[in-house]
């Protein structure tokens, strides 16, 4: 028992208690390390890898991660979410607009681009606070993704057929 692995949850909060310490938002951390700061908490909760080239600028603006820390951080995360999120009001509201606008925005993808769809690996994502015009604050959130277009299954294109032909 007492090699286990740490839980992601244990880990999560750990990373999380850095942050807290260093009474920095995850706005002000992303200044520092060139990351959005979306990126910056995906990081935080596992949701994404720390790369090498980063882990100084990380180190820099969070001085208090242990070694430990940032080598959990470098490894490939599980990439999952917990379904009963969809209960908070923010997450659930984010689900909303995206059920509510998204077949107007796939309609718009297709019309622009063609035949695809938004990549979400290929993907920035930031969150913003901006004035409104009647002076109220506003949310905006950008989807930055890389267009995928689909592609017609042609068997000659199939390189594992090619492969096979080879043989």
């Amino acid at each position: 028992m007492e090699n286990e692995p740490p839980t992601k949850a244990s880990v999560v909060s750990s990373l999380m208690a850095v942050k807290r310490r260093s009474g920095k938002t995850f706005s002000k951390i992303a200044e520092e390390t060139g990351l959005t700061n979306v990126y910056v908490a995906q990081l935080l909760r596992r949701q994404a890898q720390l790369k090498p080239d980063t882990v100084p600028k990380l180190r820099k603006s969070l001085p208090g991660f242990v070694d430990s820390q940032i080598e959990l951080m470098m490894e490939p995360p599980l990439r999952s979410y917990d379904p009963s999120i969809i209960q908070d009001p923010t997450v659930y509201r984010l689900n909303e607009a995206v059920m509510h606008f998204g077949e107007s925005i796939k309609e718009i993808i297709n019309e622009e681009f063609g035949d695809g769809i938004m990549s979400a690996i290929d993907f920035f994502c930031s969150v913003d606070k901006v004035k409104g015009v009647d002076g109220k604050e506003r949310v905006v959130v950008t989807f930055d993704g890389k267009y995928l277009p689909h592609t017609e299954q042609k068997a000659e294109h199939m390189v594992s057929r090619l492969k096979k032909r080879e043989d």
